[in-house]
């Protein structure tokens, strides 16, 4: 209906001049007849003009003040000419008002008529009695809103004086004026998308409209799988040990004994990193009953009365705790494994890596998770020294990105000398800590049967850190765990470690 009205409006007139006033007298509502036009307009066939106009609308209230009379003036004409105390002034002004208002408005309008008379200084307080400044005011404000109700013009000054006291309000009315546009017909013609066997058969194709073809129009989004920002970094790692000559270590077991998470380690049983408060242990299987005899006895005596060039701790080392089941807390435990198994034949030369998961009993924060991923990387040959250990963590990290590091010296119950690694931040501009590093000592490697003249050399830092930093992420929970945004894995830019 609204369609058919706008072109034969337009068949036998220049224009429709306002679309407010077109709606009134057609009998369309207004926001289906501006529909109508977007439409049309969008086609040729009619061309729209905005035409904007701005009324005030007058709030509950100040309907209120319109019918009664502004709050200061009811307040002052309440107030009687010899004055009364200010603590029964509510109760003479609730009695003077209009029997239909509830008491709530009542005290809203003594309220504000209080604030506002002795703003205006109409009324005055002195020792608990209130008492009229002048003898006569007149109620300017309802005034106004009459004038604004019946479409007249007022004053900027008194416009934003009213706005303020929340009085009136700006409405926006928008509509438009309407002209015969390129395409301009009485009647719109439907636009075929396709062409169908009816308009073959019936010869139509020779005159019907086809719809054109928009090619700059984006067509559905394509769905598919999305690498997670951890295993973009964890493939660029992986990729850079691999250029470096190292093979992969096998890290699929979660669940280690005590024995070859810390003390193959030569960690002591005492140590605190073993509590419960730091360590997750299993219920079931508390523990475990497969482990090679003869190496467990060595590393007993090496931890009970040392040897290797070492004392030992000196403390009596019992089997139960080292049966003991837990979640691995390094994937160092995965390194003594695999030493231990290189130890049994013939020495050979290797370099391993491992990245997965690992587990520690630590409280959650924006820096801190109960489990996250750590790299590892380790090289066993004959004649190792603390220079090399440096070169190869130079090379490592700099094809990660880190060009400028530090060393600092540290200790680890398992290396010895240890190395906290620091890079320089430029985003930062100061030194972060990156990792940790060393080389194993004696009394972890002679037990498993590693000749003497073979030294270790080995570093680890977390996963999380590196992608964090990359990635621009300050809350290592939004990274890992289960409040990751998944447009995150969707969105996030290629890792460009190891691409420079």
């Amino acid at each position: 209906m609204a369609e058919e009205a706008v072109l034969g409006h337009l068949e036998h007139n220049q224009e429709i001049s306002d679309s407010g006033v077109f709606s009134q007298e057609k009998g369309i509502d207004h926001d289906e007849l501006v529909n109508i036009i977007k439409s049309l307009n969008g086609f040729g066939l009619v061309i729209a003009a905005d035409i904007k106009r701005e009324k005030w609308l007058l709030s509950d209230e100040a309907q209120s003040y319109v019918k009664y009379g502004s709050a200061e003036v009811l307040l002052f004409e309440a107030v009687p000419a010899e004055g009364t105390a200010k603590a029964k002034l509510q109760e003479i002004v609730k009695s003077k008002l209009p029997a239909d208002l509830d008491d709530t408005t009542k005290s809203l309008i003594y309220d504000k008529g209080w604030a506002q008379a002795m703003k205006n200084k109409w009324v005055g307080l002195a020792d608990s009695q209130v008492s009229r400044k002048v003898e006569h005011v007149e109620d300017r404000v309802k005034d106004l809103l009459i004038q604004i109700q019946n479409g007249e013009a007022v004053g900027a000054k008194d416009i934003d004086a009213l706005k303020r006291r929340r009085l009136i309000s700006l409405q926006i009315w928008k509509g438009y004026s309407v002209k015969k546009g390129p395409n301009y017909a009485p009647k719109r013609k439907k636009a075929a998308t396709d062409l169908v066997r009816d308009h073959l058969q019936r010869d139509e194709w020779k005159d019907i409209e086809f719809k054109e073809y928009n090619f700059l129009a984006k067509g559905q989004p394509t769905e598919g799988g999305c690498l997670h920002p951890l295993y973009k970094v964890k493939q660029q790692i992986q990729m850079i040990f691999l250029q470096m000559g190292f093979e992969e270590m096998p890290t699929n077991n979660y669940v280690e004994s005590s024995f070859w998470n810390f003390d193959a380690l030569f960690q002591p049983q005492q140590h605190p990193a073993r509590d419960s408060h730091d360590t997750f242990f299993l219920k079931v299987p508390s523990t475990t009953n497969s482990l090679p005899e003869e190496y467990v006895e060595r590393v007993k005596t090496v931890h009970e009365s040392g040897g290797y060039g070492s004392r030992g701790y000196g403390y009596d080392w019992k089997r139960e705790e080292a049966n003991k089941n837990l979640l691995r807390t390094h994937t160092t435990a995965v390194s003594t494994r695999m030493l231990y198994a290189l130890a049994q034949g013939p020495f050979t030369p290797k370099r391993y890596y491992s990245i997965d998961r690992v587990f520690r009993n630590e409280a959650v924060d924006r820096t801190h998770l109960a489990e996250f991923h750590q790299i590892e990387g380790l090289i066993c040959d004959r004649g190792l020294s603390l220079g090399h250990l440096r070169g190869v963590l130079e090379d490592f990290f700099s094809r990660i990105g880190m060009s400028k590091l530090k060393f600092k010296p540290a200790y680890n119950p398992y290396t010895e000398p240890s190395m906290e690694i620091f890079s320089y931040h430029e985003g930062l501009k100061k030194w972060v800590e990156i990792g940790n590093s060393g080389m194993f000592r004696p009394e972890m490697l002679r037990p498993m049967g590693l000749p003497e003249d073979v030294q270790v050399i080995a570093w680890g830092l977390s996963l999380e850190r590196p992608t964090m930093i990359l990635y621009g992420i300050d809350n290592i929970r939004d990274l890992f765990g289960h409040k990751v945004d998944l447009s995150l894995t969707k969105r996030n830019p290629i890792c460009r470690l190891g691409l420079n």
